[in-house]
C-alpha cells in the first residue's frame, strides 16, 4: 500500500461510472423492449444473458420450501438470528404521525404514510447475497410497506439459489420472479402481464441495473446509485496491524475499484500494516481482486497527530469508518461524515455487513457528507396538514394576501381576501 504524508487534499471519490455509450443504448433498448413486448421480453432476454429457459417468472411455494433442504440448520438459525437483530434496530427508527392546535383554532400535523409497493433487486451470477435481501426488505416491512417484490436472475438452470430463496421465505416475501438485470428494473418500473409495478426500487446491481435505475428515475423512486465499497480505518499506535489489514482487505475483495485506506498519525503502525496487508493477501481466494484493488486504490495516511487524522476522515467522508483508537468512543462525536461508524478492535466491519442490525446500505464516493443509510424513512411519504380557522384567517389573511402580491400572484391573493369579505 501507498503510504503518503498528508497534504492539502485527500480523497477516495472515484468518478461516477456512467456506462459507456453502447451500454447506455443497450439499456435503453432493453426498457423500450420490457415496455412494449411485456412478460414476452423477460423471457427472451432472460434467455438471452442467463441462459435460461424459463416457463414461468414466479417463483413457487414449492420452489421456496424445497430450498431448505440445501441449507444447513445452523446457517438458518444465524439468519433468523440476523433478521431479528436488523428488524430491531429498525424499528428504532419509525416515526409517528403528528398534530398540533394553536389557541385560535389552527391545526398544523404531519401525516407519515408508507410506500404502497416497492419493489427489491437482489443480484445473482457468481455469488448470492441473502444480507441484501435483509437489509432491503426489512425496513420497508417496519415503514409498513404491504407488497415487497423482489427480483433476482436466475441460474442457467433456472433456479434462485437456495440461500436467497431460504432468506426470503424467512421474510416472509410472497412476490419472488426469476429475472434480473435492466430488464427486471422496467418490469417493476412500468409492469408487464405477470409483475405488476412498484412505487420505488431499491437494491444494488451491476452497470446495466445501476443505469436501468438511473433511468427509470421519476416514474418511480430509487435508493441511490452506489460507486465501489470504501473502508477507512482511524488508528492509532496501539491499534493491532494484523486486524486493520484483515479489515481492509474485507472491502478490497468487493471490487478492483473499492477503496481502503489507513488514517494514523504512527509511521510504524502504517509500515506494518503495508507489510501485514501483502502478507495476507497472498493466502486470498480473490487476491487478484483484492490486489488491484490495494494497487489502486489503497493508500495510508499519515497524518502529524490524532486532530489532523480525524480532519482527514471528514475530508473522506467514508461509507465505512472503523475507529482502531486507545479510546475510540471518544472520537465518535467528532466524526461529521461517515455512512457507519465501527467502534472499538471488536467490531470489524463484516459485523455491520450480516448480523448487528444497522443497514449496510451505505452512501459511497464521499455522498456520506448529505446522505443517510437506507433507512425506514426511505420507505415512507409525508404530507403536510393545514387546517385554518376563521378567527387564523381573519389574524393572519392579509399578510398571505401581500406575499402573495409580493410574488405577483394576485389569484392566489384574491382567494385569501374573498374570505376575508365575509361577515
Amino acid at each position: 500500500m501507498k503510504i503518503v504524508k498528508v497534504g492539502a487534499e485527500v480523497s477516495i471519490k472515484r468518478d461516477i461510472d456512467t456506462g459507456t455509450e453502447q451500454q447506455r443504448e443497450a439499456v435503453e433498448a432493453i426498457i423500450s423492449q420490457v415496455k412494449k413486448q411485456g412478460d414476452q421480453a423477460l423471457f427472451d432476454l432472460t434467455k438471452k444473458f442467463d441462459g435460461a429457459e424459463l416457463t414461468s417468472l414466479r417463483v413457487t411455494e414449492e420452489e421456496l420450501n424445497s430450498a431448505y433442504t440445501e441449507i444447513s440448520d445452523e446457517l438458518i438459525s444465524a439468519l433468523r438470528e440476523a433478521i431479528v437483530n436488523i428488524k430491531d434496530f429498525h424499528e428504532r427508527q419509525t416515526r409517528q404521525s403528528w398534530m398540533t392546535t394553536k389557541e385560535d383554532g389552527t391545526i398544523l400535523g404531519q401525516k407519515v404514510t408508507p410506500l404502497d409497493s416497492v419493489g427489491v433487486y437482489v443480484p445473482g451470477g457468481k455469488a448470492a447475497y441473502p444480507s441484501s435481501i435483509m437489509m432491503n426488505v426489512i425496513p420497508a416491512q417496519v415503514a409498513g410497506v404491504e407488497r415487497i417484490v423482489m427480483v433476482s436472475p436466475a441460474g442457467a438452470d433456472g433456479k434462485l439459489p437456495a440461500s436467497v430463496l431460504v432468506t426470503a421465505k424467512e421474510l416472509g416475501v410472497k412476490e419472488i420472479y426469476k429475472v434480473g438485470g435492466a430488464q427486471a428494473v422496467a418490469a417493476l418500473a412500468y409492469g408487464t402481464e405477470t409483475i405488476q409495478s412498484v412505487d420505488k426500487i431499491t437494491g444494488p446491481g451491476n452497470i446495466y441495473v445501476a443505469l436501468a435505475k438511473r433511468a427509470v428515475f421519476g416514474t418511480v423512486d430509487i435508493d441511490m446509485i452506489a460507486g465501489p465499497s470504501e473502508i477507512v480505518v482511524l488508528a492509532d499506535q496501539k491499534a493491532n496491524p494484523r486486524y486493520i489489514a484483515a479489515d481492509l482487505l474485507s472491502q478490497a475483495e468487493h471490487d478492483e475499484q473499492a477503496s481502503a485506506v489507513l488514517v494514523t498519525a504512527s509511521q510504524d503502525l502504517a509500515e506494518q500494516v503495508a507489510k501485514e496487508v501483502q502478507e495476507q493477501l497472498t493466502t486470498l481466494p480473490k487476491r487478484d481482486i483484492a490486489g488491484a484493488s490495494i494497487r489502486d486504490y489503497g493508500v495510508i495516511y499519515v497524518a502529524s497527530d490524532l486532530v489532523e487524522a480525524v480532519d482527514v476522515v471528514n475530508q473522506l467522508a467514508p461509507e465505512h469508518l472503523e475507529i482502531l483508537t486507545e479510546e475510540p468512543m471518544n472520537l465518535v462525536g467528532k466524526i461529521r461524515h461517515a455512512g457507519a461508524i465501527f467502534v472499538g478492535p471488536y467490531s470489524s466491519e463484516p459485523v455491520g455487513d450480516y448480523f448487528a442490525g444497522p443497514n449496510h446500505v451505505l452512501p459511497t464516493n464521499g455522498t456520506a457528507r448529505f446522505s443517510s443509510p437506507l433507512n425506514v424513512d426511505d420507505f415512507t411519504k409525508k404530507s403536510s396538514i393545514i387546517s385554518y380557522s376563521k378567527q387564523a384567517i381573519e389574524n393572519n389573511g392579509h399578510k398571505i394576501s401581500a406575499l402573495a402580491r409580493l410574488e405577483g400572484l394576485e389569484a392566489h391573493a384574491r382567494a385569501i381576501d374573498i374570505r376575508l369579505e365575509e361577515k
